[in-house]
């Protein structure tokens, strides 16, 4: 079982990804509404933190810079970015800045899956 921080702006993909993982037998440690959020979580909580599922594009801090800062906090961190944008850009941005996997919105369960199973294996 692995201790998740989720960070979408967006309320149903929250909800969504909090009901999947909850069915993959993991905790959900809380769900983060902007990056400011979820930074000031991880900040005070990291060591119980095993993955951080951050979404690309929010309000206050962007997953990019949000994933900077988790990584100075803590340099082994796993992350997974999610996002709605296709743009081999942000993806080849987000995998060079350190996040692990990276899985687009809307996303197949069994990819949504398999990307979290290959991260805290």
């Amino acid at each position: 079982m692995a201790r998740i921080l989720i960070c979408d702006d967006a309320k149903f993909m929250r909800m969504m990804t909090e009901r999947v993982l909850r069915k993959m037998g993991h905790e959900v440690m809380f769900k983060a509404a902007n990056g400011q959020e979820a930074l000031d979580y991880y900040v005070n909580h990291w060591a119980n933190i095993d993955l951080i599922m951050l979404d690309v594009v929010m309000p206050k801090m962007d997953g990019l810079q949000v994933l900077r800062q988790i990584l100075l906090i803590n340099p082994r961190a796993k992350v997974i970015m999610v996002t709605s944008i296709s743009n081999s850009y942000i993806v080849t941005g987000a995998m060079r800045t350190g996040a692990l996997e990276f899985v687009t919105k809307p996303f197949k369960l069994s990819e949504f899956v398999r990307a979290v199973n290959k991260v805290i294996a």
